[in-house]
């Protein structure tokens, strides 16, 4: 039999400009006294953390803060917060209550994993998804977690999901389970004008690709059928998350350019931090499959190409800490993107046409598709956007070559919680020919 049901969920949202100054408030609507804020160097040098533990502590609250995220984490920083926090709880008067996250995708997937370790025993990688890890489930729930992002792009505010990068094994992967799901999801536009036009670049593009990933994904009910306790977050594509991805594709045509063009347009910044939480609330249901599940190892596996010697000391985006190589999340989903896309195509031309159009009133999608095929149509969009707001040209700008074609092939193939969402079967045969086909773009 296929499956009959989908599944929705979402975390309380509060949006809008000053909504950041009312997490006192909403915290104590939990019967919260003291909270882990988690954060990362970076956001902490704009004072937005300072400022909202200032506001939290003004409501009675005791605040205590960690600020070593790792941007994009790994298992090694992620198991240094939970030192942290795990200390911290032990040495304290009383026991943590709440987290809240302020940051981008690395702030929070962090304060989701060290919720999960203050409230359930064992280590990280006993929560990590197999086969990687050994993929297993909380017992118990976790504390109230408010994320605040202060980037527009990863969605983890409305998400499941912690991403992160196991070293060991050169492979990004993560941890997927619905008590994850922050309780509250604080977007407040005014926290995102710091972003460097490269955060803002990248951080889109993640935007864009939950949204047309969602929107492409397999439709639920052609799953095959399953029982309650086997369903998961990802359901596939259905009709309530493709409501959030129409609208966040429309919201990016309208401002992607003009945001990362000119960091304080105020307009342009409130409809990308809307585009990004309308498209987390679809892919964090619907979810994603190609362009992400590449992603993985093409950021994973940036130290050993700068190892190598092939791009100096590695790839370092502008905008960045710039401490060691990094390709970042929504840089790494891109690149692929517009090879995946023309993969998928046939599963369903119609979507991939209608995500072109609803792209075409700021990306000229009409143009495109009068001197291309209709399977290149979103493709030739994509890589027009790319170009447009100063992503690298490929690949091999960031230092891959067809040496690594193999290397990135298996970790791909390790996301196979993510391929199988994918319109079609997707062979190793085939994400070598997206890996070969993204090496330069233009």
């Amino acid at each position: 039999m296929s499956e009959r049901v989908f599944t929705y969920a979402a975390p309380g949202l509060k949006f809008g400009s000053g909504a950041s100054s009312e997490i006192g408030y909403d915290l104590q609507q939990y019967g919260a006294s003291r909270v882990l804020l988690v954060t990362d160097p970076g956001v902490t040098a704009t004072g937005h953390p300072a400022r909202i533990a200032d506001q939290l502590a003004a409501r009675g609250l005791d605040v205590t803060t960690y600020d070593q995220v790792h941007v994009e984490p790994t298992d090694e920083s992620i198991a240094h917060a939970i030192a942290f926090a795990r200390d911290a709880a032990a040495f304290g008067a009383k026991p943590f209550d709440a987290v809240v996250a302020v940051g981008g995708g690395s702030a929070i997937d962090t304060a989701k994993a060290v919720d999960l370790l203050l409230t359930n025993d064992g280590e990280l990688m006993d929560y990590v998804n197999a086969p990687v890890g050994a993929g297993r489930a909380p017992e118990h729930p976790l504390l109230p977690l408010v994320a605040v992002p202060t980037t527009t792009g990863t969605g983890s505010e409305s998400t499941t999901i912690c991403v992160l990068d196991v070293l060991a094994l050169k492979v990004k992967t993560g941890i997927s389970h619905a008590r994850l799901r922050p309780t509250l999801a604080v977007v407040d536009p005014e926290l995102t004008f710091s972003q460097p036009a490269m955060v803002t670049a990248s951080c889109g593009m993640d935007i864009l690709c939950h949204a047309l990933e969602s929107w492409t994904a397999r439709w639920y009910a052609e799953f095959e059928a399953k029982k309650p306790e086997q369903r998961v977050p990802y359901c596939g594509a259905n009709p309530i998350a493709d409501v959030w991805a129409e609208k966040a594709l429309t919201l990016l045509a309208g401002s992607f350019r003009a945001a990362v063009r000119d960091g304080s347009d105020r307009v342009a910044r409130e409809q990308m931090a809307l585009a990004a939480t309308f498209a987390g609330l679809g892919f964090g249901n619907a979810g994603v499959h190609v362009p992400h599940a590449c992603a993985y190892p093409i950021a994973g596996l940036v130290h050993q190409v700068a190892s190598h010697g092939r791009l100096d000391d590695g790839y370092r985006p502008e905008g960045y800490p710039a401490d060691e190589p990094m390709v970042p999340h929504g840089m790494a989903v891109v690149m692929t993107a517009p090879a995946a896309f023309a993969l998928t195509f046939e599963a369903s031309p119609e979507r991939h046409l209608r995500a072109a159009e609803l792209l075409g009133a700021g990306f000229e999608a009409r143009s495109a598709r009068t001197s291309t095929t209709e399977a290149e149509a979103l493709p030739e969009v994509l890589r027009r956007l790319m170009r447009e707001v100063g992503l690298p040209s490929g690949l091999a700008e960031i230092g891959y070559g067809e040496a690594d074609v193999d290397a990135l092939v298996e970790g791909a193939l390790k996301q196979q919680r993510l391929l199988a969402t994918a319109p079609v079967e997707v062979t190793g045969e085939d994400l070598a020919g997206v890996f070969r086909a993204s090496m330069e773009h233009w």
